[in-house]
């Protein structure tokens, strides 16, 4: 799987061997945005243009499109990991969101 980026747009690209295409599709956000390619020139053209098909889209009908993810979530957890969570970021000197965001850094990484 390869991970490509076109202004702040991010996109997870796969290799269809039946079809002999290469599919991608838009990661960071929630609307669905695809596009396909022979070669990776064309990948990259379809990539941009799929973004901004979306923007001209999301115009034309009055709305804002959406942006890649904001930065926050809501994680939801049962109370004996909220409080072994919170505990944990006690023990570390920092905030619960702070001790998330750095574990799942690591997590990533």
């Amino acid at each position: 799987m390869t991970v490509m980026h076109h202004n702040g747009y991010e996109a997870i690209v796969e290799f269809d061997e039946e079809a002999e295409l290469f599919h991608g599709e838009v990661i960071n956000l929630r609307d669905v945005i695809t596009f396909q390619g022979n070669s990776a020139h064309e990948l990259k053209q379809a990539f941009a243009a799929s973004v901004e098909d979306y923007l001209a889209f999301c115009a034309e009908r009055g709305e804002e499109p959406e942006k890649p993810f904001s930065g926050q979530f809501v994680v939801r957890a049962d109370p004996s990991q909220h409080r072994a969570f919170s505990s944990a970021a006690k023990r570390e000197g920092v905030s619960l969101n702070k001790w998330v965001t750095m574990t799942l850094q690591r997590a990533v990484s």
